[in-house]
């Protein structure tokens, strides 16, 4: 058992010291986007725009949906990131602000700066294959009353946002009821393979032209203009006035036809982001180069950040599951409670969870942290609990002859013989950490997942695969160095 805890110790000692480092970096600019490509090439263009009068600026990229960037610009986690006018009344202000003089005010309250529109409005609209479409007769959306068998595949944030598909069914009095929530990116799939009819669509979407799809007409005027607009905190106007300056020329300069043509080379032709990026600023007579890591390069890169991730949250798992799973053996009273709490939290989606904690902690590598240290406590804790358990009954009445006190009798006896199955535990926490945390990369906690996010939104194989294929290997790897560290820690008579 002492083997065990020099081990935890040393463990703690190097995600100590990788923690600190964090801390010690120089505050740093930071740019967010959503997890569309619009608004990740909107993104790299304000990076790298910011990146011109100030070196320490970072880009964030595919944090979620609008209430994540939200959460995160209000509470000082990012300092800029693009929106969109009809989102930020709709979604941010429940549709209580009409005029844009009112939006302005309003945001000023929440410490937050808006740049005029950029130069498109990039509206919602529902799609259909042309040939669907003609098939039914259906151009307007007042058209999909008449066809309730229609399969509907709507964004999951379309599908709860006050602008998006509540307010719209309620309007246009639609009794679609096959309607199902989806990744956007994804959707277009769907539409392509008939699995779906009808998807929610943005207007400079590159994929409507891709896929030969019908926009149907907003007869009755439900979507309100969706100006792609910056959001900025007001203290970085005062402190950092040349980068507000740089990313202010972007207003007015960004017409329809250039995002729908960016939007095309990122999302069809696979050109990354960042060169689409690098390439429009030169019109604003920036020069800015885009060079891409190798493949070698990032790979080290997001290892290094998923095994920071699983090192750091299931360390203190270990330290503090063996002391409760302990606490459940030797309080009978209270081990259902325990026992049926840490399985509550195991049975709380990932995604939920990861969402919960973003108001506590914020985005990035910390909330992500805190859900899988709460993923982790289960199978240590029931572990500890069964292996002190299922000791033999004659094992432990000797040991009550020897007239031991509990303590030694526990350290000496039982966490011994338990140690096989606490181990066993604690591998499970660690295989399960290593695929739960590719998650974090939804809220800017980087790691393997961070490669796979943007290989679904470009429908993109290889890059899927590139973070696929390494968290799969690291899995192996731990299971093997857990099978590895129990001939090292666990006596030779206690091995099974």
């Amino acid at each position: 058992m002492s083997k065990l805890i020099y081990f935890l110790v040393f463990v703690c000692s190097f995600a100590y010291l990788n923690t600190a480092k964090e801390k010690d970096t120089v505050h740093v600019v930071k740019v967010g986007s959503k997890k569309f490509t619009e608004g990740v090439i909107l993104g790299e263009i304000i990076y790298r725009l910011a990146g011109n009068s100030y070196k320490n600026v970072q880009h964030l990229k595919e944090l979620g949906g609008t209430r994540i960037l939200w959460s995160a610009l209000i509470n000082g986690e990012i300092d800029i990131y693009p929106e969109y006018t009809g989102t930020i009344k709709e979604e941010i202000f429940a549709g209580k602000i009409r005029t844009e003089e009112e939006l302005r005010d309003n945001l000023r309250d929440f410490g937050i700066e808006m740049s005029e529109p950029l130069g498109f409005n990039n509206t919602y609209a529902l799609g259909m294959k042309k040939n669907r479409a003609q098939e039914f007769d259906i151009q307007k959306i007042s058209d999909l009353h008449k066809h309730r068998e229609l399969k509907l595949g709507l964004s999951n944030e379309f599908m709860d946002r006050r602008d998006g598909w509540p307010g719209l069914q309620q309007t246009y009095n639609l009794s679609q009821e096959n309607v199902t929530g989806m990744d956007h990116d994804l959707a277009y799939r769907g539409l392509e393979n008939g699995s779906i009819d009808v998807i929610d669509i943005y207007s400079t979407d590159a994929e409507i032209k891709y896929y030969n799809i019908k926009v149907l007409e907003d007869d009755l005027n439900y979507f309100p203009e969706y100006k792609a607009v910056i959001l900025y905190r007001s203290g970085l106007r005062k402190n950092l006035p040349n980068v507000v300056s740089s990313i202010l020329r972007l207003e007015g300069n960004v017409p329809e036809s250039s995002m729908v043509s960016m939007n095309a080379k990122a999302k069809i032709d696979l050109i990354p982001e960042g060169a689409v990026a690098a390439a429009f600023i030169e019109k604003f007579g920036f020069k800015t180069e885009f060079i891409r890591d190798s493949f070698l390069k990032r790979l080290l890169y997001y290892t290094k950040e998923h095994i920071y991730l699983v090192l750091v949250s299931l360390v203190p798992a270990v330290l503090f599951s063996i002391p409760v799973g302990i606490l459940a053996y030797r309080k009978k009273k209270i081990s259902n409670f325990i026992l049926g709490l840490t399985g509550i939290i195991q049975t709380i989606p990932s995604l939920a969870l990861l969402v919960f904690m973003i108001p506590l902690l914020g985005i990035g590598s910390w909330p992500a942290i805190a859900a899988l240290f709460l993923y982790s406590l289960l199978p240590i804790v029931r572990n500890t609990y069964s292996g002190l358990q299922n000791i033999p009954l004659h094992i432990k009445e000797s040991a009550e002859v020897l007239g031991l006190s509990w303590f030694y009798k526990l350290w000496l006896i039982e966490l011994p013989l338990a140690l096989p199955s606490i181990l066993a535990g604690i591998k499970t926490s660690a295989v399960i950490n290593v695929g739960t945390a590719t998650l974090g990369a939804l809220i800017g906690a980087g790691g393997y997942g961070q490669p796979i996010l943007t290989g679904i939104r470009l429908d993109n194989i290889p890059l899927i695969l590139e973070g696929a294929v390494p968290a799969a290997i690291l899995a192996l790897a731990v299971q093997w160095f857990f099978d590895l560290l129990e001939k090292f820690i666990i006596p030779r008579g206690l091995r099974t």
